[in-house]
Order: structure tokens, then C-alpha cells, then sequence
């Protein structure tokens, strides 16, 4: 039987069980919260809020939320310590073997994240799978399986492939994206490329000219991967074919799942390489944490959130917040109490051993029943110099509307909230704060550097009302400051950090200007007061 026959058959009783999570989200997250408490009171951290096997039983959600207060990963990181030394049945029962490495966008210090084979296999597995199935479900006629998957994933691992995780020694860790391919099942990666040893390669640029090489006459029906490190690696087996358009070199590719950043800044790149057919985008939201969130309709800008992968959740609107955290025991709401089009930081309890676990991420319901959601940014990374209150998801989609108008191609960008102490000179009013925005192109263009401010002004007054009231007039908020980075500079500051690779994020939006400085410090020849680099096009490469 051909092989899309079988997985199109296998992925029917799956559907069924999504259509009932749909349809009824309540009871679920209820299933969810039941059996997460079972395994929470078998836990050191769960005797140490007074929940035992005894107690778990019957439990409510009111006495679960009074027993254990909210915390971040600093709060939990003492138990997170323990289960690096080797400790067992901590934050979940029996001995952790795999924790995942992340340092999301600005922090400098590592967090680690726990890895249990229930989070493994009935989380983030699940979620590669359910992708791969709403998606034939969507375009019963695709041909996936006859041919490989392309995934640009992480390299980070720690000890070695030699070293047995649940020896003394702790359990293995590393990037979430390079575990989950270390441990894949025998039928994943059979169809996964290219080689183990390639994919996991510590140097980005070697892994990058190999992973080109290496595809470059595979049968590539799916690409997975972050936009920006994805990009990068479709342009080399475009140069190195000698092609204009990926079709060319594989002509059966059919879908790209991305996650981790926003498209938009990369969709024009992505147009520019897909000219004649296009590529089905599917959206996922993996995080170290757990897999919250899939697209389950082509097209869409949105996702549904997933409700049966061992994950209860709770949410937390913006305005409990103090400086982008909860206190220890917010009034939390429920799937049934949640406003469309409000923003809220969810709190989650999962199969990995967090519990009420406060990710700081910021999500938007577009719908209930089903529960689809867009992701808005991070609590602690937006601009908030005179309750603008930007989020990165609202930048985002300005930065990309501003490129579309002059047809240009957005490498990557930052911005940082500037106070302005005495500063006049043309395009600031004395004394007036302004956001501070660095942008580097995929390619050299010219492009009219106060036009191109203009435009994003305006692109960002349309879709934040906030920001609008405070730029009317330019009484309380300036006109932004936009840079032009030379091609390879957000690069070369990521190596400078250390931080080149799949894992690591380019920081969007920041309160602190350290980020943004040392970027325009690699490139700054010429300032005005020290501020602004005198420049109308986009520099030629570093």
C-alpha cells in the first residue's frame, strides 16, 4: 500500500480526537488538569505544597491554584537544580534523562528546561505529528511521505552522544530541536535529511554549506525550521544550482512549517524563492516549554490551541502584571472566561514538570470554540516609553507592511526605547523620546531613509492605537530613528554573543538600549550627536 495511502488512513482517528478537543475545550483541559495533578502529588514539589497521592484525588482547580503560587524560571530554578544533579522524581515522577537548553531571545544565562518522555512523546511529538495531519486533512491530494523532510534544527549537545542521560552525572542536555532529532522514532527519521552527524554540527556556516550540499538532489517535500536560519539555507542551494526559484531544484516541495519568530519580515524572501508555486506556510508555536499551538487551516494567520497534549492552562490578562510578571496568585482565567482580542499571559501546568509555570509569553484569542489564537509578543519584550505599550507582534507586522511598500527584503531588525536628554537636531524635538530601529536587508538596494521612517510611522500609527495618540502632534513621542545595517551585521553580533545558531533569537523590542548599540557599533562611521548614522541606502556587506 503506498505510503500516503497509510498515513492518510492513520491520521482519521486523530482528526476525530481534535474535532472533540473543538468542540468540547472545557472538559478536556479538565481531563488534563485531573491527570496532571495524579502525577504532581507522587513529586517532591508536590508533597511541598501539601498535594500527595491521597490529596491529588478530587482536588479542584481553586485548591490547586491556593497550594501553588505562580512562578517564573528564576523561582524554579532551585528544583530545576536538583534534576541536573541527577535527582529523581522532582518535578515529575522518576528520573528526567533530557532537558532542554534555551536562552530565548535576551537573556545571557541559560535556562533548562525538563524533558520527560511524556512531554516527549505526548507533547512535542504529538504536535509534529498533528501538524502533518490537519495539514493532509486540509489537502487530502498531497504528496508528502514519497519523499524527504528538510529540517534546519539546533546543535547544542551536552555530553556527548556517548554519555547514558540517566547516569549520575544528570541528563543530557541541549537545543529543544536537536533532542527531539537525536531521539526521533525510526519512522521519522528515515524520512528526515540530511545525515544525523550534519544536522547536528556545532558550526553554523560548515552545517549551513553541507545541509545545502547534501539536499541539493534529495527529493525535498517539506521544509521545517525558523524563517531566518531556513532563508539562509535556501539561498545557498539556490547558488549553488544556479537557480532563481526552489521549485527548480525541488520540484515536489509542498510545505514549509515554521515557528519560533514571525514570517512576515521573511515573506518577501520567501515569495522571491518560490515564484511559480508558492509554498503551503504552516505556523506551529513549539517552545522549550511545551507545543501550545498549530495552524489548522491553510491560510490562516492563526492557531488553534491544543488541548489534549498533557498541558492545563490558565491565563493571566497584562494588567495583573508588574513589570511583565504576575504575583504569586493572580486571578487566573479559564478557557470558558477568556475575551477575544484581549491579551493574556498564560500560565501553564505540563507533562514536563512545570507547574503553574508563567512562560512570559503574550498570546490574542480570534476565536472560542475552537480556541484560535495569534501570538503578541513577550511580556517583558515590548516599547513602553509613554504607554505606547507596542508589542512585538504589532512591530512585526509594521516592519513588514513598511518593507512590502518598497519592495524590500528584511534580513533582520531590532528597536530600543531612547530618552532624549537635550537632543535637537532635525528629526528630533528637543527632549522627545523615540523608539531607535536598526534593519538589515537580504540584499544592497537603495532606499530613501526618511521616506522609508515616514512609512513606518504611519504603518505603526494604523495598527496601535496607543502608539498613535502619543506620536499625535509629536508632543509626547518622536519620530523613529531607523538605521540601515550592512548585510551580515546582526550576524556577526550574534557570533560576538555567542549565539549563532537555530536557538537563538535576534531581540525585537527592548526597554534596554544595549542591544541596539552594540549592533550600530559594529557599522557606525559617522553620528550626529552620536545617535544616528548618516546614511540613505543600505551599505554593502560587512
Amino acid at each position: 500500500m503506498p505510503v500516503n495511502t497509510v498515513f492518510s488512513w492513520l491520521i482519521r482517528k486523530r482528526i476525530h480526537e481534535i474535532d472533540l478537543f473543538r468542540k468540547y475545550p472545557v472538559e478536556v483541559q479538565g481531563d488534563m488538569l485531573h491527570a496532571h495533578l495524579r502525577s504532581l502529588g507522587r513529586t517532591d514539589f508536590g508533597r511541598a505544597h501539601g498535594i500527595t497521592p491521597e490529596t491529588a484525588e478530587g482536588m479542584t482547580a481553586a485548591a490547586y491554584k491556593a497550594a501553588v503560587p505562580v512562578r517564573d524560571y528564576n523561582a524554579l530554578r532551585p528544583w530545576i537544580d536538583r534534576i541536573l544533579e541527577g535527582e529523581g522524581d522532582v518535578l515529575w515522577p522518576g528520573i528526567v534523562e533530557l532537558m532542554a537548553k534555551s536562552s530565548g531571545t535576551t537573556s545571557d544565562r541559560s535556562k533548562f528546561i525538563p524533558l520527560t518522555q511524556e512531554a516527549v512523546k505526548g507533547c512535542h511529538y504529538k504536535g509534529g505529528k498533528d501538524l502533518l495531519a490537519l495539514y493532509v486533512h486540509n489537502k487530502p491530494d498531497a504528496k508528502l511521505y514519497g519523499g524527504k523532510h528538510l529540517v534546519v534544527a539546533g546543535s547544542s549537545l551536552q555530553p556527548d552522544a556517548n554519555h547514558a542521560p540517566h547516569t549520575p552525572q544528570g541528563p543530557m542536555t541541549g537545543d529543544l530541536s536537536a533532542l527531539l532529532i537525536r531521539n526521533l522514532p525510526f519512522w521519522c527519521e528515515a524520512r528526515r535529511t540530511p545525515a544525523r552527524n550534519i544536522a547536528l554540527m556545532e558550526s553554523w556556516d560548515e552545517k549551513i554549506e553541507k545541509i545545502a550540499q547534501r539536499t541539493l538532489r534529495k527529493d525535498v517535500r517539506i521544509l521545517a525550521g525558523v524563517p531566518s536560519w531556513t532563508q539562509v539555507v535556501l539561498e545557498r542551494v539556490l547558488e549553488l544550482a544556479g537557480e532563481e526559484d526552489i521549485h527548480k531544484v525541488w520540484p515536489n516541495l509542498q510545505m514549509y512549517m515554521h515557528g519560533g519568530v514571525a514570517f512576515a519580515p521573511y515573506a518577501e524572501a520567501f515569495r522571491r524563492m518560490t515564484p511559480t508555486a508558492g509554498l503551503d506556510l504552516i505556523e506551529s508555536y513549539n517552545a522549550s516549554e511545551g507545543c501550545f499551538g498549530i495552524q489548522d487551516r491553510l491560510g490562516s494567520n492563526e492557531m488553534l490551541l491544543m488541548l489534549d497534549y498533557g498541558i492545563w492552562y490558565e491565563f493571566v490578562p497584562l494588567s495583573q502584571l508588574t513589570d511583565g510578571l504576575p504575583p504569586d496568585f493572580p486571578e487566573t482565567l479559564g478557557l470558558a472566561d477568556i475575551e477575544i482580542g484581549v491579551d493574556y499571559a498564560p500560565i501553564i501546568s505540563t507533562n514536563g514538570g512545570l507547574h503553574r509555570y508563567f512562560i512570559g509569553d503574550v498570546i490574542r484569542f480570534t476565536s472560542r470554540f475552537p480556541f484560535r489564537f495569534q501570538v503578541a509578543g513577550r511580556t517583558q519584550a515590548h516599547l513602553n516609553l509613554a504607554g505606547e505599550e507596542l508589542m512585538v507582534g504589532d512591530a512585526e507586522r509594521a516592519m513588514a507592511e513598511t518593507a512590502a511598500v518598497f519592495g524590500a527584503e528584511l534580513r533582520d531588525w531590532t528597536a530600543t526605547a531612547v530618552r532624549v536628554e537635550g537632543c535637537d537636531d532635525s528629526v528630533h524635538k528637543r527632549g522627545l523620546d523615540h523608539h531607535a530601529w536598526t534593519l538589515e536587508f537580504a540584499a544592497t538596494t537603495t532606499i530613501d531613509l526618511q521616506h522609508f521612517t515616514a512609512v513606518l510611522d504611519e504603518k505603526l500609527r494604523a495598527i496601535n492605537s496607543d502608539y498613535d495618540s502619543k506620536r499625535t502632534g509629536n508632543h509626547v513621542l518622536g519620530l523613529p530613528d531607523v538605521a540601515f545595517a550592512p548585510s551580515g551585521t546582526f550576524t556577526a553580533w550574534m557570533r560576538g554573543r555567542k549565539k549563532l545558531g537555530g536557538q537563538f533569537k535576534v531581540p525585537r523590542l527592548s526597554m534596554n538600549t544595549q542591544y541596539s548599540e552594540e549592533i550600530r557599533a559594529l557599522f557606525r562611521e559617522q553620528t550626529h550627536d552620536g545617535v544616528k548614522p548618516l546614511i540613505n541606502e543600505v551599505p554593502k556587506a560587512l
